[in-house]
């Protein structure tokens, strides 16, 4: 069995679309949040600065094969092209595009290895 690794990524949400990518967000489908749920998705959060900035951090065994499994589904096809015209500067769609983000600390990590130590 693998590991969970944690993932952190980020995007950009145009500022005219914040509310509405807001209110969106509050009441995913509950097929979608299925969906994520099943193809390995875990402890998936959204965070979003008054910019636009949105940071996304989610848990996965593998996110590259939680993505496939995720692309194969119906339902981020629909949510897929909905989300699309929320983002800045994005050809691609919204989970695709994402850029993802080094991870430089983690305090559960480096208090394991000092009790280790």
């Amino acid at each position: 069995m693998s590991e969970r690794r944690r993932y952190c990524f980020e995007l950009h949400v145009k500022p005219e679309r914040m509310d509405e990518y807001k209110r969106r967000h509050a009441a995913v489908w509950p097929e979608m949040l299925r969906a994520l749920r099943d193809t390995g998705w875990h402890n998936y959060s959204l965070f979003m600065r008054p910019d636009g900035l949105l940071i996304g951090y989610v848990e996965s065994d593998d996110l590259t094969a939680a993505q496939a499994a995720m692309a194969l589904t119906d339902v981020n096809a629909r949510w897929q092209a909905e989300m699309g015209e929320f983002f800045v500067d994005l050809d691609v769609a919204p989970d695709e595009g994402f850029v993802l983000l080094e991870e430089v600390f983690n305090l559960e990590d480096q208090l394991a290895a000092a009790d280790r130590a």
